[in-house]
């Protein structure tokens, strides 16, 4: 039988039960092939209980760096009885199933087009331990110790992380270094050689490896973000609690030791976005990390801070849904709930970060976009991003950078008698001039309030006014495409009238699979969608091409909705490539998708948009 046989470019899923110590064992497998030089990209897919179902932990080993899910599994270690057939299904044929032997199976429960690798680890633990906790936590270490030797995966590297990992705590050091040995001489004695293998490499350079939902804290610390208010909610907890880790080392005033941030864990979403605006409103830079169902109870909130002009950030880290769908599982399908979040017509700015590189940078860009535009800006990463570890360049910053607050008028220039109505357009690009509270003893005062007012702030119920400042806001937004990143855009190695739009975490998936469509004579030029309110480039890149694939991650298409709304485009002229299961999209998916379309278009052109008669 042919066996799947690869250097440094595989994918290896671990099949575990919540609750078990597996994480920390899979990462450590995963973090050891990255200390010998090769790409890895680890996701972890868990459940939303405390333990007792399955969970599992994908690693892809790319030596080209391909960080996006591939689709398909070389080799399962299936630990877990209750997904035995599930695990079993997706192992591609001739790859490599490893399990614990210690209870025999049937024939009948092995695919004959697989290589079979046992290993007695319940019975190796049982004769060697006699704590239970021990017996089940060394279990996860025996079989990293086995897969080293099978992958020649370097012992020193995974001792060199024990080291890290147990520093001062020598007694556990020696216990996990045992057990991994163990494994080692195991798989030296009794087991075959297998097809798959790792060797050093230098493929990953001075690149970091961190999770999408620290880099944002960090990104807001560096922002100058000095307030957060958060509820605890699936995935975006960590973000929270990364910024308290990180105030505390650097929002710490160094004489007096005085901490010079705050951070409020409110009873709710509601009470946490209220925090976060009165904050804003004060003039410090706030910021509030949720989910979708938490983004749901703030609307209101939200629509105060549009209408009143208040800076805030929400960090978005999307999960599944509606109601509480999938808390632990990844989607794109905020889309729409947050670019019009609230009541009335509303619009909001969103950012969208490929990577962890990208949420440090935006973060601190929201914070400034928030101030300049005086309104709430959403950041939307999701779960893949947020609570997954990636490798990315390592963090940039401009000492010389200073903050943008935006039009803030000062005590001397109110005291110099320059006029002063709060949400009175003066410079034409439908951002007014406010003060911060204290400002000046007399001048520059406005009462804030969520119902109509005139320019200088003046309760008013006077339909005209309310037009003028819900026109003015249409004006800010059309400002705001302007001052948001813009899109990035990769040109197909031929010319082409096929093009495609993504954004967010689809962008790892995508990559790859724009090299793959490329190989096989199908040229697509790409565009990386950054933020919203759309570029004009984005409508331009649109006219260019017959016809554009819009790939994304929920079921409605709510990124093709966007475009169709705010663009006028023609729908016939956006295909959907939608995905939305709750895993990461994989390049596979993208290429089967698009192939298929790309075929379909060949049979049935996309009909090009009628010219306008000139009379």
């Amino acid at each position: 039988m042919k066996r799947l046989e690869a250097v440094n470019d595989f994918v290896i899923k671990f099949a575990n039960v919540n609750g078990s110590g597996s994480a920390s064992a899979n990462e450590l497998f995963a973090k050891a092939i990255l200390r010998m030089g090769v790409p890895v990209s680890p996701r972890n897919i868990f459940p939303s209980n405390i333990q007792g179902l399955p969970t599992w932990y994908e690693v892809r080993v790319s030596e080209k760096g391909y960080l996006g899910r591939r689709g398909g599994i070389d080799m399962m270690v299936a630990m877990n009885p209750q997904t035995w057939a599930q695990d079993l299904s997706e192992i591609e044929p001739g790859g490599y199933l490893f399990y614990d032997s210690t209870k025999p199976m049937p024939r009948s429960a092995f695919r004959d087009d697989l290589h079979v690798i046992g290993m007695p680890i319940t019975a190796i633990c049982n004769a060697t331990y006699e704590d239970a906790r021990q017996r089940q936590l060394f279990k996860n270490i025996l079989y990293v110790g086995a897969l080293s030797m099978l992958l020649d995966i370097g012992a020193l590297e995974i001792e060199q992380l024990f080291t890290e990992q147990y520093r001062g705590k020598e007694r556990l050091l020696e216990s996990n270094v045992r057990a991994l040995h163990a494994g080692r001489e195991f798989a030296r004695d009794h087991l075959d050689p297998i097809g798959l293998r790792v060797r050093y490499s230098k493929n990953v350079g001075e690149r970091i490896f961190v999770d999408g939902n620290s880099a944002a804290a960090l990104g807001c610390v560096y922002g100058g973000a000095t307030v957060c208010a958060w509820y605890p909610i699936t995935p975006s907890s960590s973000c929270a609690e990364a910024f308290q880790k990180y105030c505390s080392k650097y929002r710490v005033d160094k004489a007096t030791g005085t901490n010079t941030y705050a951070i409020v864990q409110a009873e709710d979403e509601i009470a946490s976005i209220g925090i976060v605006i009165g904050a804003g409103w004060n003039g410090a830079r706030a910021f509030t990390a949720t989910s979708g169902p938490g983004v749901s109870l703030m609307t209101e909130f939200i629509g105060l801070a549009y209408f009143a002009e208040i800076p805030v950030v929400i960090i978005n880290v999307q999960r599944g849904g509606p109601s509480t769908g999938m808390p632990t599982r990844t989607q794109q399908a905020d889309l729409l709930s947050c670019a019009y979040a609230s009541h009335g017509d509303t619009r909001h700015v969103m950012l969208f970060p490929e990577d962890p590189g990208e949420c440090f940078e935006q973060a601190a860009a929201a914070l400034d976009l928030a101030d300049r535009l005086q309104t709430p800006v959403f950041l939307m990463t999701d779960l893949d991003i947020g609570m997954n570890q990636r490798l990315t360049a390592p963090f940039k910053w401009d000492d010389a950078r200073r903050f943008d607050r935006g039009k803030v008028m000062t005590a001397e220039e109110l005291e110099a008698g320059r006029d002063f109505g709060r949400y009175k357009d003066v410079d034409g690009d439908g951002i007014p001039w406010r003060t911060l509270p204290g400002t000046h003893p007399s001048k520059g005062a406005y009462f804030t309030r969520g119902t109509t007012r005139d320019e200088y702030a003046r309760y008013s119920e006077s339909g005209p006014h309310y037009m003028h400042n819900v026109q003015r806001l249409l004006k800010k937004f059309a400002t705001a495409a302007t001052l948001v990143p813009q899109p990035a855009v990769r040109v197909a190695a031929k010319p082409t009238r096929l093009g495609v739009l993504y954004f967010g975490s689809t962008s790892p998936a995508m990559s790859e699979a724009l090299d793959a469509l490329s190989e096989v004579g199908i040229h697509v030029d790409a565009m990386r969608l950054r933020a919203f309110p759309f570029a004009d480039s984005v409508a331009q890149f649109i006219a260019d091409h017959d016809a554009v694939f819009v790939v994304e991650q929920n079921r409605d298409a709510q990124m093709r909705t966007l475009l169709v709304n705010e663009l006028q485009i023609d729908p016939a002229r956006l295909s959907p490539v939608l995905h939305y299961d709750g895993t990461p999209i994989t390049a596979r998916f993208i290429i089967q998708s698009i192939t298929q379309q790309v075929l379909a278009i060949a049979v049935r052109p996309v009909p090009k948009p009628a010219k306008e008669k000139v009379s």
